[in-house]
């Protein structure tokens, strides 16, 4: 079997299901920056398990590679998995990141990335895993909540914060505008966060 010869960059792989702002965040933020001179970095692929993903053709307008895994052509989440996993590791991802990514990953596909798959939750973890955040921060009582990106692990929205981004709750706040206001923090904390991973890690060997 032939093995595949590391990246002479820093790959990064975006994982997305929908309209992709977070990853057009990322993605402008790369552009904006000049990842590929300043961090030896660069976003290598756009990956969507749906092919009518609005993301997909604005990670093309940026001349990004996109590609789409459909998970309703598989009959398994293992299968699914395993297709997705090939597709990624074609890349030599330093850094595999989950930008919307409606799917539960298997956890064969989560140990296999470990330490390169990231999140980001729309909270501030440990509090409020999993669905409904918004909501369920207002029903508290909270003052505030906020967003948190987070290393991947196989139990749901419990790996190890990288960043997290504060937003206040205001009075008559709905799910609604708290989540407007959430997702505008999203689109500057998760760029800042794999900027500061990518720093972290060496450029891989030629």
């Amino acid at each position: 079997m032939t093995s595949v010869a590391p990246s002479p960059v820093k790959n990064i792989v975006i994982l997305m299901s929908g309209t992709g702002s977070n990853m057009m965040a990322i993605a402008r933020a790369a552009q904006r920056e000049k990842w590929h001179d300043t961090l030896g970095a660069r976003l290598a692929c756009v990956i969507s398990n749906r092919p009518d993903a609005q993301g997909l053709a604005l990670a093309a307008q940026l001349s990004i590679a996109t590609q789409v895994i459909d998970h309703q052509q598989f009959n398994s989440r293992e299968a699914f998995d395993a297709a997705l996993q090939t597709a990624v590791d074609s890349y030599q991802p330093v850094l595999v990141v989950l930008a919307g990514f409606m799917r539960i990953l298997t956890p064969g596909f989560v140990a296999h990335y470990a330490g390169r798959l990231i999140n980001i939750h729309p909270s501030l973890l440990p509090a409020f895993t999993g669905l409904h955040t918004h909501q369920r921060a207002i029903d508290a009582g909270c003052e505030v909540t906020g967003a948190t990106v987070h290393w991947v692990t196989t139990e749901l929205d419990h790996g190890r914060i990288v960043r997290q981004a504060v937003v206040p709750i205001l009075p008559g706040d709905t799910a609604d505008t708290l989540a407007a206001r959430v997702l505008s923090q999203e689109h500057l904390l998760y760029p800042q966060a794999v900027r500061r991973l990518l720093q972290q890690l060496r450029k891989p060997s030629s």
